[in-house]
């Protein structure tokens, strides 16, 4: 990693992924000047896919939600640069894929301060012809064998002691060649002890009935224990 800092910034990259101006990065005027956006994708705010020099990426401002977020959209409290959200999921992401954990490589971080707040961004390289598990299963069921897979993905980020406080289907993806990735790691962290892993697998449980409930995705109860197989093997 990286550090460039000047006024009230600071930016974290990797200088093997980022272009040769790394604060282009965070720039969409300038990329879609050249023509360098290949998609977007909506949910708290707008992603944007973008082809850079080296590799294709995403691109997301941090952007609050629940009810505060209405008051103060994408401004957070500082307490130091370290502690920023946009340095720590860079951080997580960057220690995870140097464990050999299929999460997206962080290509570079941003922060900018202002009085006791700041704003983040950060990007991510994009996960090649990729799709969230509820898009796959609202066209499909999946076999037994994937969700064993799944399972031990989540055994592997526990190992590691790696709470994701977000663990929901629209967040783990299915790429090329069936492989499965881990995506979306704001807030995310290391954790001690064991309780907060079964509380992490309610979640990931919950998310797959709340969908079915909304998309009517092809899932069963019988899933749920492929899965739980996986994470227990």
């Amino acid at each position: 990693m990286v550090q460039l800092q000047g006024g009230k910034g600071r930016l974290w990259y990797n200088p093997q992924l980022a272009s040769s101006q790394p604060e282009r990065c965070f720039d969409i005027d300038y990329w879609r000047d050249q023509g360098a956006i290949i998609g977007s994708a909506q949910g708290r705010g707008t992603t944007w896919f973008i082809q850079l020099d080296q590799v294709a990426v995403a691109l997301r401002h941090y952007i609050r939600g629940g009810l505060f977020g209405r008051l103060v959209k994408d401004s957070y409290l500082f307490t130091g640069w370290q502690n920023t959200r946009a340095y720590r999921e860079y951080s997580l992401l960057a220690s995870l894929a140097e464990k050999g954990l299929p999460v997206p490589r962080p290509v570079a971080a941003k922060a900018e301060r202002s009085g006791l707040m700041y704003r983040a961004d950060l990007v991510v390289e994009k996960v090649p012809d990729a799709r969230d598990l509820v898009a796959v299963l609202e066209k499909s069921s999946l076999d037994h064998e994937v969700y064993v897979q799944i399972g031990r993905l989540v055994r592997q980020l526990h190992d590691v002691g790696v709470c994701h406080t977000d663990l929901n289907i629209h967040n783990i993806l299915l790429g090329a060649d069936d492989k499965l990735w881990l995506i979306d790691f704001d807030k995310c962290g290391v954790k001690k002890g064991e309780s907060w892993k079964q509380d992490n697998l309610s979640r990931l449980k919950r998310s797959f009935i709340k969908e079915q409930g909304r998309f009517s995705i092809h899932w069963q109860e019988e899933d749920w224990q492929s899965l739980l197989s996986g994470y227990r093997t």
